[in-house]
């Protein structure tokens, strides 16, 4: 029986009872950002029912779309100052030089288009437009693909007789336009993403609670005023002066 027993003790053990395994790790990825550096606000031209965005460059009459592209090329000229792109500015100069008649009855022809839609105030809105256009073509965050596009268009420029401008406008400006609506699309993207990454990894916003209501006041008690002393009337026969 004891060796039986020393048997028994020599066999396998049972083995020791692991910790439960210890719950996935959650990774949390870093939010997105917006593209290029830009601003997180930065408000981007609506999309349209023809999936066509809404830019200074949509439904543009050929004058208004060569004057576009000679305002992008201004744009160019002053802004885009690396080396690399320098062939820039001395194309504008010989693009001004060469279509100097066209560019005149093409800024008299937009005069026109204005004043039809606008009466007397079509040159205060032709300013204001204007005005968005240079905006549009100086976003900060596509300078560099701007630039790019520019050089390229610029070296095809000078080939350009100006009995072709109407034709290179509208070659010329889509491909400029390619480089922001590109961007537009990726900002979108970045937009949807954050808010999907907000949806799931942002903490909740603090609960605002109501401020507990005052405690309602007791009325204050009413004043009480003493009834005066009766004096009991002198009898008959007796001194009120005792």
């Amino acid at each position: 029986m004891a060796a039986l027993a020393v048997l028994a003790g020599c066999g396998p053990k049972a083995p020791p009872k692991l910790p439960p395994p210890l719950p996935p790790k959650i990774v949390i990825p870093p939010r997105p950002y917006p593209p290029m550096g830009a601003a997180p606000n930065l408000a981007t031209p609506p999309m349209g029912i023809d999936g066509v965005r809404r830019t200074v460059n949509y439904g543009l009459t050929d004058a208004q779309r060569v004057w576009n592209l000679r305002s992008a090329y201004n744009v160019a000229a002053l802004n885009c100052q690396k080396p690399e792109h320098a062939g820039i500015l001395e194309g504008y100069k010989e693009f001004l030089k060469k279509n100097a008649k066209a560019l005149t009855k093409v800024n008299k022809t937009i005069d026109e288009e204005f004043k039809a839609k606008g009466g007397t105030t079509y040159v205060r809105v032709r300013e204001a437009y204007m005005t968005q256009v240079y905006n549009y073509f100086a976003l900060p965050p596509t300078l560099p693909s701007f630039c790019d596009a520019v050089l390229a268009m610029a070296n095809q420029s000078r080939v350009i007789a100006p009995t072709d401008l109407n034709a290179f406008a509208l070659t010329g400006l889509t491909q400029i336009d390619a480089v922001f609506l590109s961007f537009f699309n990726s900002y979108d993207q970045y937009r949807a993403d954050a808010a999907a990454w907000d949806a799931r990894y942002a903490p909740p916003p603090p609960a605002i609670t109501a401020p507990a209501p005052l405690a309602a006041t007791s009325p204050a008690p009413a004043a009480v005023t003493a009834a005066p002393l009766a004096v009991p009337a002198a009898s008959s026969g007796q001194s009120m002066a005792q």
